[in-house]
């Protein structure tokens, strides 16, 4: 009983971070997006609207793919809420 328990809490969970959404789709339809590569391989690619930043994703030479979102809209990229840095990573994705 407690492995059925067990392997339905992971199913509700993964089911969970799969329904979460895609971060792209937190970009406005309207951002003008620019891409550029770093000095150490990271490829940074801005999305801006009315010369505003809206977002960034960041594709680190290695590792997986990150997002930093403007959600108020200033013009900067979040650095904290609630004293966690509020980076998303695309876990899952399906075709």
């Amino acid at each position: 009983m407690h492995r059925f328990a067990f392997a339905l809490a992971a199913a509700l969970l993964l089911g969970a971070c799969a329904s979460a959404g895609d971060p792209l789709e937190a970009i406005p339809a309207d951002a003008v997006a620019t891409t550029r590569t770093e000095a150490n391989g990271d490829i940074v690619t801005e999305y801006r609207v009315d010369g505003r930043l809206r977002a960034l994703r960041v594709q680190p030479a290695r590792g997986p793919e990150f997002y930093l979102f403007d959600r108020n809209g200033d013009g900067v990229v979040d650095n904290q809420r609630d004293g966690v840095s509020p980076v998303y990573f695309k876990l899952f994705e399906w075709n």
